[in-house]
């Protein structure tokens, strides 16, 4: 007996680009929900809620969280929307119903994932929870009575760095009821932000300890290679594994897409963000609700705008008003209308950098494109997980003119089959571990017991910040050295910490930011900037106040600076040969010139 295959909306999309533009093709198949009922030890008030929001049984995964994280710290990792909030909530929410003095911190890398998951328990309607975001959004005049009475705070990692540790005075009744700490998305937690979150992490469960508790550790990552031990390094502690994904999958059908060649004599090829703009405006013209991911900011907006442009050509201006950018750098409130216009599925599509490649709840979606490599595979399994949720998805990879990229294409097993990486970070990183060690001496003095949290190495370390003059010692006590906050001077990001106000100079509107470090770049005077499918042009930049000015620009061109790097070798301090390749470790200057 003949099956007819279920036609989708895409296939005419694929058929034409069989011989050039569609390099490869694979799937993903469907997987079966794995479940348990309701545990009986889940408090009466939260299982009424959990069935009053239609749950009436867990994955395998948030069953085995539950059980777990009674008995010890713990990580869960598996597959994205694959319900990770909920493991980790469960055993939160049945502490604090249990405990009504116990107290939670939750903590996310955006603002936007705090803002989601702040709804989410919000919908729960549980009589004794009282969640509260505590981010450099929230008001001043409402930050007094989030830390009186508010029993489950959501913040990042960097409200906690600067606002929290080091005032943690006026957080005593937290640290000293904190029953638990959730770390999610902990996949994010890499490199050198990484290491210094691993260390406000450190001084955090220090603090606590000063105040009489232990709080337990739950993180919740995306697949990666090496889960435990990020978990461990992150946090200090032997952490154990959930992975037994329970979650349904939908099937997904995942497709590589290579720019046709413009010039074969050269190799050149059409551009990526062409390409990607061509098929973002045929799937939402065939009524394909479609998220696009790419690194760059100004593609983004190009992308958005070249994809409006083509539907307006084609007589679908309805259409076009329904694509919409998003992307770091806009205000609170333009990022909150845009979450929830995409949860509401008022949108049709949305041209995003890695902003919404975190788990944030953006409804329904039927595909995910992902302009050029993303540069890691867990980072390109998160975009594609982001479509194809309940019902078959389908996962575009546009190739970019990079080396990389055009690798992939000659290769596309090699791509097809290529195995997330591992999530590195060294919390003893020497200039890391300084800072950090200087800042927690500002919170509480270092003493021997210390060693617990920060190492063997922290005495030498603290010796060395005597020298420096940040430190002083008394008694095998290290103090801090004059008034200083050190917290306010170490970024936990590599970018900078201070951003520029993009002001709208007719009705004195801040209509956006940049970073400080990209300012020269990104609106140097003439510039067109690109804001949310509009171009202004920047009349004035003024690098002291911290403020550009930008006025409407009705032009059809953008502009590009010129910028020129140059870099000089200090200092080689390991030299090695791997492969026939020269490898050099040591100390270098780089400088870079903007030319507008």
């Amino acid at each position: 007996m003949t099956v007819a295959r279920q036609q989708m909306p895409w296939d005419a999309l694929l058929k034409r680009g069989e011989g050039e533009q569609l390099v490869a093709e694979s799937k993903e198949r469907h997987q079966d929900a794995l479940t348990e009922p309701l545990p009986d030890r889940l408090h009466p008030e939260l299982r009424l809620a959990l069935e009053r929001n239609g749950i009436e049984g867990l994955y395998a995964h948030q069953a085995d969280t539950l059980e777990s994280a009674y008995q010890q710290d713990t990580i869960v990792t598996t597959g994205t929307a694959s319900g990770k909030s909920l493991a980790f909530n469960l055993p939160v929410l049945d502490t604090l119903a249990h405990d009504r003095s116990a107290r939670a911190l939750y903590l996310y890398p955006t603002k936007a994932l705090a803002q989601d998951q702040a709804r989410a328990l919000h919908k729960l309607g549980l009589p004794h929870l009282r969640p509260a975001i505590y981010d450099g959004d929230t008001p001043r005049e409402e930050r007094r009575a989030i830390r009186g009475r508010s029993n489950l705070i959501l913040s990042n990692p960097d409200m906690l760095h600067v606002g929290v540790l080091p005032n943690h005075a006026s957080w005593g009744d937290l640290l000293a009821n904190l029953a638990w700490i959730v770390v999610d998305e902990a996949h994010t937690y890499r490199g050198v932000f990484g290491s210094h979150v691993a260390n406000v992490l450190r001084r955090l469960a220090r603090l606590a300890l000063a105040y009489g508790t232990e709080p337990r550790f739950l993180l919740a990552s995306a697949t990666i290679a090496n889960p435990v031990e990020l978990a461990e390094r992150l946090t200090g502690r032997d952490v154990a594994l959930v992975d037994r994904d329970g979650a349904p999958r939908a099937e997904r059908r995942i497709a590589m897409w290579n720019p046709p060649l413009v010039d074969e004599r050269t190799g050149a090829r059409a551009s990526s963000l062409g390409e990607a703009a061509d098929l973002l405006a045929d799937l939402v013209e065939q009524g394909v609700r479609t998220i696009c991911f790419l690194k760059s900011r100004r593609g983004v907006e190009l992308i958005q705008r070249f994809t409006r442009l083509r539907l307006e050509a084609r007589g679908r201006g309805d259409l076009a008003e329904l694509v919409a950018p998003y992307r770091a750098g806009y205000t609170s409130t333009q990022r909150r209308e845009i979450e929830q216009r995409l949860m509401a599925g008022e949108l049709m599509a949305v041209v995003a950098t890695s902003a919404l490649e975190l788990g944030i709840d953006v409804g329904d979606l039927d595909a995910a494109i992902c302009v050029t490599f993303p540069g890691t595979v867990a980072s390109l399994r998160q975009m594609w997980g982001r479509a194809g949720r309940r019902n078959t998805g389908l996962a575009i990879y546009v190739a970019g003119a990079d080396a990389l990229d055009q690798f992939f294409c000659r290769h596309p097993d090699e791509f097809l089959t290529r195995p997330v990486e591992s999530a590195i970070l060294d919390p003893e990183a020497e200039e890391i571990h300084l800072a950090h060690l200087w800042a927690a001496a500002y919170e509480m003095p270092l003493t021997a017991g210390d060693e617990e949290f920060f190492g063997d190495a922290w005495e030498p370390a603290a010796r060395r910040l005597v020298s420096m003059g940040r430190l002083r010692e008394r008694g095998g006590r290290y103090l801090p050295r004059g008034e200083g906050f050190p917290a306010a001077e170490i970024p936990l990001r590599s970018a900078s910490p201070d951003a520029v106000a993009i002001v709208e100079a007719e009705a004195g509107e801040v209509i956006g930011s940049v970073e400080t470090a990209r300012a020269s770049s990104a609106v140097h005077p003439g510039a067109i900037y690109l804001h949310m499918g509009s171009s202004y042009e920047v009349s004035d930049l003024d690098l002291e106040s911290r403020r550009a000015l930008v006025r409407p620009f009705g032009g059809d061109y953008y502009t590009q600076p010129k910028q020129e790097t140059d870099t000089w070798i200090e200092e080689v301090l390991d030299h090695r040969e791997v492969a026939g390749c020269p490898l050099s470790f040591g100390t270098v200057s780089v400088s870079e010139q903007v030319t507008a």
